[in-house]
């Protein structure tokens, strides 16, 4: 063989066998950025997160006293019913009399009812949602706007007084009781500092029912 083919074809072999080193070299850092980066969203990036979780979701609501609910039977629709969720934390239905309904998510309820009315239903299906939520509560003594309070939500003692008005010059948030009566006729009473909450110094969570009734009493002064 003529020595210079000789080199051209060592020279060629020694071309290809650098370019298939340097081609396997430049796969590894493409495939590894991706893997890396794909990894967070496989493990719950923030968007399917969102993505999975509903802005508002009705069964996050626990039904509670003074709510209204509107219960419906498809297979029995002369069943289908009204009902206020009285003090006490029960409805009454005619055919199974009194039911917990307090405290229960609108889902919980409908398996409820399914138990108790059993074979008194041919259809298994009952559907409770709920027309309107009223959580009412009484705020009383040094506050501008004493009596009864009416809100569309859930409101911690703080929220109570603050919307039934604090006077500062003669309020003592310091020393605010809830009065809390039940069904059997026992009544609780609750110590609470509010004014360290208003400073926003951590506190031990309290979370007031419907009908309390919250005092806040003034301040003592020397004359």
């Amino acid at each position: 063989m003529n020595p210079n083919t000789c080199r051209a074809n060592i020279a060629v072999l020694a071309l290809a066998l650098w370019t298939g080193i340097v081609g396997c070299q430049s796969t590894h850092p493409i495939t590894q950025p991706v893997t890396s980066v794909a990894q967070p969203h496989a493990v719950g990036a923030p968007p399917q997160t969102a993505a999975a979780t509903p802005a508002a979701n009705p069964e996050s609501l626990v039904l509670q006293e003074g709510d209204t609910i509107h219960i419906s039977f498809p297979g029995a629709p002369a069943l289908n019913t009204v009902q206020t969720i009285r003090r006490d934390g029960k409805i009454t239905l005619d055919l199974v009399g009194e039911i917990n309904a307090a405290g229960l998510k609108p889902h919980a309820l409908e398996v409820e009812l399914i138990k108790k009315l059993g074979d008194q239903l041919v259809e298994k299906e009952v559907s409770v949602t709920v027309q309107s939520s009223t959580f009412i509560v009484y705020v009383t003594g040094c506050v501008l706007r004493p009596g009864k309070l009416i809100s569309e939500r859930v409101l911690s003692p703080l929220q109570a007084v603050i919307e039934a008005g604090i006077d500062h010059n003669k309020a003592s948030l310091k020393k605010v009781t809830v009065v809390r009566d039940l069904p059997n006729g026992q009544r609780l009473i609750f110590k609470l500092n509010l004014d360290k909450e208003l400073k926003g110094e951590p506190t031990e969570p309290f979370d007031l029912k419907p009908f309390d009734t919250i005092f806040v009493p003034e301040k003592f002064t020397w004359y």
